[in-house]
């Protein structure tokens, strides 16, 4: 079964899309000038999904929609509890 994701997720997905794309692209054996054109298309994604989510300038509100997609989120007594290897936003988080 597959659904449209809302607006908040699908900005969401989008940002992450382009964290995982911006990190390939600058820890890679990619030229610095070549990074930037492969960042192009996952950035301007990601900002018109921010823009239909009414999420631009939201950071608070984009993190949490971030973390909404994190199945082990953080605690708020920072402990951030077991969280699968590789996972997008605990990697993220620590940058």
């Amino acid at each position: 079964m597959t659904s449209t994701p809302t607006p908040e997720l699908a900005a969401a997905q989008a940002c992450l899309r382009l964290l995982h794309t911006a990190r390939a692209a600058l820890t890679g054996p990619v030229p610095s000038a070549a990074a930037a054109s492969l960042l192009a298309g996952p950035m301007a994604e990601a900002d018109e999904a921010l823009r239909r989510a009414g999420l631009t300038g939201n950071e608070a509100e984009l993190l949490a929609r971030i973390y909404d997609l994190d199945p082990h989120p953080p605690t708020r007594s920072g402990d951030d509890g077991p969280h699968v290897s590789g996972s997008a936003v605990s990697s993220s988080a620590s940058t």
